[in-house]
C-alpha cells in the first residue's frame, strides 16, 4: 500500500502546487500557443515519469524510429491500465493529445491539464457529440498535433484478450491524412489492476509498431481497420509476451 500511498499524494501535490503553472501558461498561451505546448508536454511528461519511478515501474521501449518525423500521426494501442497514459505520453516526440472519455471533466486541475496538452473528450452516448470530438481530433492532426486513442473504447479487464477496436476510431487518421503508429503493451495491468489496490514493482514492455498509411492499403482492409490494426497488435502482443514473459511450466512452478 506504500506505493499507492506515495503515488496518490505526489498527484494530488503536483495538481495543488502547479495552480500557478496554470495561471502562468494560460497567459503564455495568449501570446505564444506553441511555448505553451512545449512547456505542458515537458511538466507533465516529468510528473509521468515521477509516478513511475514511485510506482516502481521499468519499462521496456522498443521501436521509436517507426515514429514519423514529418507528420503528426494517430497512435493507437491496446488498453489494460491507467498506468498506459503514464507509461506512453513521455515516449511520444512531439505534442499529442488523448481521447479521452468525457467523465475525466468531472476532475477539476486534472482536466485542466489534459487540455493543456490537446485531450479531446469523448461522449460514448451521444453519437452526435461524438462525431464533434473527432472532427476536432482531424483538426488537431492537420495542425501538426498528434493524437493517441484505445479503440477499446475502456479498459480491458481480462489479460491476454482484446476487446473490439471500434471503427470510428480511425477516422482522426484518415479524414486527417496522417499515419496510424500501432502501439503494443505488454504487462501494464501488473502495476496495479491485477492486484487492487496494491502497486506494485513490474516489467512492461511498450513496443512501437511501423506506421500504417490508409491511403496505401487494401480497399478491404480499410474498410475493417479496426480489426486490420487489432490484428496487429495482437500478434505482436503475444510475440513479445513470450520473449519477456514467457510462461514457467508447472513442475518448475511447484519445485
Amino acid at each position: 500500500m506504500i506505493r499507492l500511498i506515495l503515488v496518490a499524494l505526489y498527484l494530488f501535490l503536483f495538481l495543488f502546487l502547479s495552480i500557478p503553472v496554470l495561471i502562468v501558461e494560460w497567459f503564455v498561451g495568449k501570446r505564444n500557443p506553441g511555448h505553451k505546448d512545449r512547456l505542458s508536454k515537458a511538466l507533465v511528461g516529468w510528473g509521468f515519469r515521477c509516478i513511475r519511478a514511485l510506482a516502481g515501474t521499468r519499462l521496456i521501449v522498443r521501436g521509436k524510429e517507426h515514429i514519423p518525423t514529418d507528420s503528426a500521426a494517430l497512435f493507437v494501442g491496446n488498453h489494460r491500465s491507467y498506468f498506459d497514459i503514464i507509461i506512453t505520453y513521455p515516449q511520444f516526440p512531439g505534442t499529442t493529445g488523448y481521447v479521452a472519455k468525457k467523465e475525466m471533466l468531472r476532475y477539476p486541475l486534472l482536466k485542466d491539464w489534459m487540455r493543456n496538452i490537446h485531450c479531446l473528450f469523448l461522449d460514448r452516448d451521444n453519437i452526435k457529440e461524438g462525431l464533434k470530438t473527432i472532427l476536432a481530433g482531424v483538426e488537431e492532426v492537420k495542425n501538426g498535433v498528434s493524437m493517441c486513442i484505445f479503440p477499446e473504447g475502456t479498459r480491458n479487464k481480462v489479460n491476454d484478450t482484446f476487446l473490439p477496436f471500434h471503427e470510428g476510431s480511425f477516422k482522426i487518421a484518415e479524414k486527417g491524412g496522417v499515419p496510424v503508429v500501432p502501439m503494443v503493451i505488454v504487462n501494464s495491468a501488473d502495476i496495479f489492476e491485477d492486484h487492487l489496490p496494491r502497486i506494485r514493482r513490474a516489467t512492461v514492455v511498450l513496443e512501437f509498431q511501423p506506421p500504417v498509411y490508409i491511403r496505401e492499403m487494401d480497399k478491404n482492409d480499410r474498410k475493417n481497420m479496426g480489426t486490420y490494426v487489432s490484428g496487429l497488435i495482437s500478434q505482436r502482443y503475444f510475440q513479445l509476451k513470450e520473449e519477456y514473459f514467457p510462461a514457467v511450466p508447472a513442475d518448475s512452478a511447484k519445485s
